[in-house]
């Protein structure tokens, strides 16, 4: 694993992204984590590794490490309201043609990756799911070597901005004016994740956490006036930032565990019945 890791470089391949991206504006990589997502990445594996970019979007983040040199494969249903207006999806498709990235549409038309993967990521993903990521993670990890690698990021349940709302009175979820108007079937956030809830997926899942840290990626919703102020305490309480970043090693011989018997539930649950959770 590199020692350095080439910010310039890193930073360069970014700022190519955005002059070639469809959608302009659509994201600043220094406030949107584009940089430190790369930074965090190219300490563990090298430039050349096959990258498995699930919920890939735009391929904003992807496009960096295709820029980077790594072989990248992405993955999305597209079915975002913003996708499926205009020309949007017909958009990235062409996007990813040029950066030579391979998009599978997940509408049951695609075909899946074929081949292992050194890493499968998932960037602001898994805070979408309506159910437990258990099955879908398993089958991720299920195209990745022995050895390689799960990285994820999640928006941080206890951020310092949404502690702060809390304080005030003000709901720490998504602004209830865009869940109540969200058009179809709601796709925000359902469940976001602290440091502890990162570690145990990573159990659950049988892998070795090898980083957990706090990151920004969401610069963009704190107010200038208050920026310096908030970086310069989090930078003293890491665990404040916005968002959670978790690198786990998948084991040699690793064997998925898809479900807990019943007792066991009831250990891990401490319900009698699944209907408590109601109550």
């Amino acid at each position: 694993m590199p020692d350095n890791v080439d910010l310039t470089e890193i930073r360069a391949a970014a700022e190519r992204v955005v002059a070639k991206f469809p959608f302009p504006n659509y994201f600043d990589p220094a406030e949107k984590g584009h940089v430190s997502v790369a930074a965090t990445l190219t300490r563990f594996v090298q430039p050349g590794a096959a990258i498995l970019d699930f919920g890939a979007g735009p391929l904003d983040k992807t496009a960096v490490f295709a820029e980077l040199g790594y072989r990248c494969t992405a993955m999305d249903d597209l079915a975002d309201e913003w996708h499926v207006r205009g020309d949007s999806r017909e958009a990235i498709l062409r996007f990813a043609e040029h950066e030579d990235i391979e998009y599978i549409v997940v509408d049951g038309t695609g075909v899946p990756p074929t081949g292992e993967f050194d890493v499968v990521m998932l960037h602001d993903v898994l805070e979408h799911l309506h159910d437990s990521p258990r099955d879908l993670l398993i089958e991720l990890l299920s195209r990745v070597r022995d050895g390689g690698l799960l990285f994820v990021t999640v928006p941080n349940h206890l951020n310092l901005r949404k502690r702060i709302a809390a304080v005030r009175g003000h709901s720490i979820h998504p602004q209830f004016d865009t869940y109540y108007w969200y058009p179809g079937t709601w796709r925000g956030h359902v469940r976001e994740y602290t440091a502890d809830d990162c570690s145990r997926l990573a159990v659950a899942l049988g892998l070795e956490v090898l980083e957990i840290a706090g990151v920004h990626h969401m610069l963009e919703k704190v107010p200038a006036r208050l920026r310096k102020a908030y970086l310069l305490f989090s930078r003293v309480f890491p665990s404040t930032r916005d968002t959670w970043s978790m690198v786990a090693r998948k084991p040699v011989g690793w064997t998925p565990r898809p479900a807990l018997t019943d007792d066991e539930l009831r250990s891990v649950t401490g319900l009698t019945s699944w209907g408590e959770l109601g109550h």
